[in-house]
């Protein structure tokens, strides 16, 4: 089926994007934003960025730790839901990833739950990594959070459904040789007529990742497989967690 080149702009404003994903657990962000500041060492005060940052539930853990944290997503119902807990130390703009945002600004930026690959072309995507580098300062650490391919395509569910108080969920998966789609179909009681949706991410790989991050003046230092942060492998790990730094 015909995937629109924008699909996500409709799908991430939809109150029932946030229905069917409602289950990934706070204590678990909790526990790998943690880990991550371990890891990091971050300074008191550092200023982060949370690229694609949805409602802001990483952001406000971030900001809840002491650091300056700013919140970017391309979603104005996202944003304008995140809104509500602005403070001193924490702030959500409407922004597109793909556009430059406050260059040579932040310490740290962080791109989590495979908030990334959904745009049409390479060149968007590229134009993204761009975003991300130069919004760091020199030195500056990203973190990318996203699916390992190799993982999903072994562990495929073709079809499942969810049922969320009156609204159930029928999700139909499938993937080729480039992205992997998900076709969702919403049934919601309050609503006469059927609901369709459907997502498209690209099947990025760490070499893909190295090769964009090159082209921007980005070095992947460590990579890890998990939410633990223990070491990657390509058959075995359910996520590519990449860390790396803008080195110009």
């Amino acid at each position: 089926m015909k995937v629109p080149a924008n699909w996500f702009l409709e799908w991430f404003n939809s109150p029932y994007y946030h229905q069917l994903y409602a289950e990934h657990d706070h204590q678990e962000a909790v526990s790998f934003i943690d880990r991550l500041l371990e890891l990091l060492v971050p300074a008191l005060g550092s200023k982060m960025v949370d690229i694609a940052c949805g409602r802001g539930r990483h952001a406000r853990i971030l900001a809840s730790k002491g650091f300056d944290v700013t919140g970017i997503d391309l979603a104005p119902e996202n944003i304008a839901y995140a809104r509500r807990f602005d403070s001193g130390n924490l702030h959500f703009y409407v922004h597109d990833m793909r556009l430059p945002f406050m260059i040579n600004y932040f310490d740290f930026a962080f791109n989590f739950f495979t908030s990334f690959g959904y745009f049409r072309s390479d060149r968007e995507h590229y134009a993204a990594v761009r975003t991300i580098s130069r919004c760091l300062k020199r030195s500056g650490l990203l973190v990318v959070d996203y699916l390992n391919s190799a993982y999903v395509e072994d562990h495929f569910i073709p079809r499942s459904e969810k049922q969320v108080e009156a609204v159930t969920f029928y999700m139909t998966r499938w993937f080729d040789e480039t992205h992997f789609y998900k076709r969702i179909l919403v049934e919601d009681e309050s609503r006469k007529e059927p609901l369709e949706f459907v997502e498209r991410v690209a099947k990025f790989s760490l070499g893909d990742f190295s090769e964009m991050f090159c082209y921007h003046g980005l070095q992947i230092k460590e990579v890890f497989g998990d939410y633990q942060l223990r070491p990657y492998d390509v058959k075995k790990s359910p996520r590519l967690i990449l860390l790396a730094t803008r080195e110009k």
